[in-house]
């Protein structure tokens, strides 16, 4: 699987997401993504609990853990990347939770606009 390129929204190295739990397409802490990652995994999000009983709600449950798959299941505050696609439909439904752009991979843009994203922006002075 060839990565794209690790960048982020602002065309700048991508950096880490999370290591606790351990995030990203590949596993490997960040946002990166392939022509294979078909749900587009490069939004960098802190979970909140209205994000996700949200995603539970339209049948992603986040929450359960999955210890077969190293899936620890998620709380509010931490860190994961999110797929750009359900981020945009929380987004559409009030519910979106908070980015942090350096870590949210360029691949999200063709997805989610920027302007968007810096609204809700944790890592933006």
């Amino acid at each position: 699987m060839e990565q794209a390129p690790s960048l982020n929204v602002f065309g700048e190295s991508l950096s880490i997401c999370s290591d606790q739990p351990k995030t990203g397409y590949f596993r490997d802490g960040c946002c990166n993504t392939s022509a294979q990652d078909l749900g587009i995994h490069t939004v960098c999000a802190i979970m909140s609990q209205e994000f996700l009983a949200f995603s539970l709600q339209q049948g992603n449950d986040l929450i359960t853990p999955i210890p077969e798959h190293g899936f620890p299941g998620l709380r509010p505050g931490d860190h994961w990347c999110l797929c750009a696609a359900r981020w945009w439909e929380a987004f559409q439904h009030d519910c979106a939770p908070k980015v942090i752009l350096g870590s949210t991979h360029i691949k999200t843009l063709d997805v989610i606009p920027i302007d968007i994203l810096r609204q809700y922006a944790l890592d933006l002075n």
